[in-house]
């Protein structure tokens, strides 16, 4: 079920972002596109900018970048199956987003948390650590 109102020819940008659920809010939907997170067609947007059925857009969120083609318009938040049904992600970036993924998982693979709270010698030798960068 896609919400597409007749009426719905174009909506806002932070609205439309905010209905596809890339972002928590429209303000913080607002400040990605003031901070040039947010492109449309390579170019970057104000938050008013006018989106429509067709726009290729390049959203950055945290580590990962989306490249999607818009196929619906909402200006409401709905549930998530339905705010997927707004956007089409390239094959290229679903991939890419998968590779970096695998790298951060890959990176991580070495450190284990430590069982509990350090000792008293322990944190010592963290302190001690710790004044060796300040200097």
């Amino acid at each position: 079920m896609m919400i597409q109102p007749e009426s719905l020819t174009d909506v806002r940008l932070d609205l439309w972002l905010w209905a596809a659920r890339f972002y928590k809010t429209r303000s913080l939907a607002k400040q990605a596109i003031d901070t040039g997170k947010v492109e449309i067609g390579g170019q970057r947007a104000k938050p008013s900018r006018a989106v429509r059925p067709g726009d290729a857009l390049r959203v950055v969120r945290g580590d990962e970048t989306f490249d999607v083609e818009v196929l619906g318009l909402s200006d409401t938040r709905g549930p998530a199956s339905v705010a997927q049904q707004l956007y089409a992600e390239s094959e290229e970036s679903r991939a890419r987003r998968e590779q970096a993924r695998a790298q951060r998982a890959a990176e991580r693979t070495g450190y284990r948390a430590p069982e509990g709270k350090p000792d008293k010698r322990a944190r010592r030798l963290i302190r001690a650590l710790g004044d060796l960068d300040a200097l």
